[in-house]
């Protein structure tokens, strides 16, 4: 919880990996609290232990009430995503981003063949970009390798979801200003 509470402070896009990480763990764990209690619990300082505890149960709580307990993500882990992707619109539609908007159109063809590549229907843009950081994230803990060309692809990638999550700390902290703002 204080990890969780602590990024999503700091870096949103951060936040929402370790998030989807927790719910992988959760799921391995059946989210089961005493398989939680017994392999994760004591990875934690033991002041932090009843917090943790109390906070993964909440979390195991809510992945059984939303049927999300084989696959998907968390409904407050959904409303995360939707607020940077509609700040990424608002983003792409302001004339004041230029930057933004070169990053974007740098990624679009990766975003393209990850979505092209899809199983099932394609996830939205912000999401793909996402799912590829994750996917990226799993294989480094699996020690699996990574082709070059896919990590110049998660490189470019990584640098776009950077900058949106900069700019979503900074309408966070009212410091951005975006088009109908003085």
């Amino acid at each position: 919880m204080k990890t969780a509470q602590q990024l999503r402070k700091e870096n949103i896009a951060e936040y929402l990996l370790y998030m989807w990480q927790i719910e992988d763990v959760l799921r391995a764990c059946k989210c089961n609290m005493e398989v939680v209690r017994k392999h994760i619990l004591p990875g934690f300082p033991e002041a932090d232990r009843p917090q943790e505890e109390q906070w993964l149960g909440e979390l195991c709580d809510m992945m059984h009430r939303e049927a999300v307990t084989e696959h998907g993500h968390l409904q407050i882990n959904k409303n995360v995503l939707q607020d940077v992707t509609e700040l990424h619109n608002v983003l792409l539609a302001s004339h004041k981003f230029p930057y933004y908007n070169a990053a974007y159109y740098n990624t679009l063809p990766f975003i393209v063949e990850l979505r092209s590549k899809a199983d099932k229907e394609p996830a939205p843009e912000i999401e793909t970009c996402f799912n590829a950081l994750y996917g990226e994230l799993m294989l480094k803990l699996q020690h699996k390798a990574v082709s070059e060309g896919t990590q110049e692809a998660m490189k470019t990638i990584t640098q776009f979801i950077a900058m949106l999550a900069g700019y979503y700390a900074d309408e966070k902290e009212g410091k951005l200003k975006l088009d109908d703002e003085t």
